[in-house]
């Protein structure tokens, strides 16, 4: 088994898990940064999705876990200093994966997509199902890069039969290792000024995204899944010791000034969630591949917030 993208923060909740696994013998961990983890099982390979020696090392291999793919620009300045490198590597990189894996013979690729290939539009269907199209955020470069894919992907496996691919496209994932940007959303004391306060958000808790990935090796068919946590919660029902005076679209205008002094922030594309639904259904994923969430959205929340001393979120009443 080959897993891209093994130092990132959703194969810090998988490796364990995957380790766990009696049957599994050996796992090549690859990134171009080391895994946290050490174990016996488990093998480092610094390499690049791109690097053209990625075709030697896929033989043998019975299946391809893809997580490698940038969230955020390691780079400051204008955007059009990085998002051609950013493309690079979401977009070229994850071709170049899947057709050296097809090469290579390789079973089973399973793919760590994303909810927001579909974007987060005022005429979103709640909840959205895997027929949706694909309408990516102009401007939010994940989302761009990930609805590319997607299209890409229609094509190939269209084309071709040797590998299976198993398609998850998995909403904003928190938890102890979970992406930075994301609990910080749900742990921040300030809070936006949305024009729907009760927008309902939705989330998906590490351990879950992990489980839904060991459920998708079992299924071992293509296939394209919805995976969140379920009972979707008001953006108002998160506690907040402060209310910013600044709306969204506020927001957007700030963001531009400063998102050249920090690679923290994001695409300035990412706060659109935070104006629009973007609620996914699950029941395909539960259906299909006996798949089931142990965390709903407010206690994966909580869990994030309880971890930094914070008040829970308390079962929605409105």
């Amino acid at each position: 088994m080959l897993v891209t993208g093994a130092a990132g923060h959703t194969a810090a909740a998988l490796l364990p898990a995957l380790l766990a696994w009696p049957y599994i013998r050996r796992i090549i961990a690859l990134d171009r940064r080391p895994p946290a983890l050490q174990h016996p099982k488990l093998y480092y390979l610094p390499l690049d999705i791109r690097d053209p020696q990625l075709a030697e090392h896929l033989t043998g291999v019975d299946c391809v876990i893809h997580l490698a793919f940038m969230v955020l620009s390691p780079r400051l300045g204008p955007q059009q200093r990085w998002r051609a490198e950013m493309r690079q590597v979401n977009l070229d990189g994850s071709q170049h994966l899947f057709l050296a894996a097809a090469d290579a013979g390789v079973p089973q690729v399973v793919y760590s997509g994303s909810v927001a290939a579909y974007g987060a539009w005022p005429d979103n269907p709640v909840p959205i199902g895997e027929n949706q199209p694909c309408r990516p955020v102009p401007g939010f470069a994940y989302s761009e890069d990930k609805a590319a894919l997607e299209q890409w992907l229609d094509g190939f496996t269209a084309a071709q039969k040797k590998t299976a691919v198993t398609r998850l496209r998995l909403h904003a994932i928190i938890g102890l290792h979970g992406q930075a940007l994301v609990n910080e959303i749900a742990t921040s004391p300030y809070g936006l000024r949305l024009s729907n306060p009760d927008l309902p958000i939705q989330c998906l808790h590490e351990d879950d995204a992990a489980s839904a990935i060991l459920a998708a090796l079992r299924y071992g068919q293509d296939g394209i899944f919805n995976i969140a946590a379920p009972d979707p919660i008001p953006w108002s029902s998160i506690p907040r010791r402060w209310q910013l005076p600044l709306s969204p679209t506020q927001m957007h205008g700030l963001h531009r000034w400063l998102r050249p002094l920090s690679t923290r922030l994001g695409d300035p594309g990412w706060l659109q969630v935070l104006e629009n639904p973007l609620i996914v259904d699950i029941s395909s994923a539960r259906q299909k591949l006996k798949w089931q969430p142990r965390y709903d959205v407010r206690h994966a929340i909580n869990q994030v917030r309880d971890a930094c001393g914070q008040s829970p979120i308390h079962p929605w009443s409105g």
